[in-house]
């Protein structure tokens, strides 16, 4: 029986190699041909990945890596506290410039999402990914799991959006459920499918 795999709350240093390991993971993915730009668009996904799974989320304590980054998980805590001033800057700046002209379109299409999500406050995914050469081995499932656990605890549900049907099955595998779906603002190329896991009932 294999060792279980250490996951840790990434910190400062782990902002460069998550960031590479999101960038490595998600060129395949339709939403990331669909949100950015042809033009650099392998530097523009490695930026947004580096402010929004990397520095948002590290400085805030919600995102989770393998001891070797091979694996991260980022999310957005119930009731957080809007970024700290020099970091809102950094988004504020940055991620416009990462979408460049897709920059609406994506954020309409976020709204697009807001009707199946919880009512009450909740967890919500950011980005999960995991390096092509590390897959299969259920490092996936282990830098989901602190958040997952968390909110059984504390009975909390989590919530994400998924562009695919396949990522919708494999969430559907850790208790997610659809509770809504439509397609992208403006152009309705891609599906969009919200969805929630409550969390589990103590046995």
């Amino acid at each position: 029986m294999s060792a279980p795999t250490a996951v840790r709350p990434a910190t400062r240093p782990d902002v460069p190699r998550l960031a590479a390991t999101l960038a490595a993971a998600y060129p395949d993915y339709r939403w990331t041909s669909w949100a950015f730009p042809d033009d650099g668009r392998a530097q523009r996904l490695h930026r947004w990945a580096e402010v929004c799974a990397g520095l948002a989320g590290v400085d805030a304590g919600t995102t989770w890596v393998t001891d070797d980054c091979a694996s991260v998980a980022a999310w957005t805590a119930p009731g957080a506290p809007a970024p700290a001033a020099d970091l809102q800057a950094v988004l504020d700046r940055d991620l416009p410039k990462a979408f460049g002209s897709r920059h609406r379109v994506v954020l309409a299409s976020e709204l697009l999402a807001a009707p199946g999500k919880p009512e009450q406050p909740h967890w919500w995914l950011d980005a999960v990914g995991t390096r092509r050469a590390s897959r299969g081995a259920g490092l996936g499932a282990a830098v989901l799991a602190p958040v997952l656990e968390r909110c059984d605890a504390d009975g909390v549900p989590a919530a994400l959006t998924a562009y695919t049907s396949t990522a919708v099955r494999w969430f559907e595998r850790f208790g997610f459920a659809v509770t809504h779906s439509t397609r992208t603002a403006v152009d309705h190329e891609l599906p969009i499918w919200t969805l929630v896991r409550q969390p589990a009932r103590p046995a």
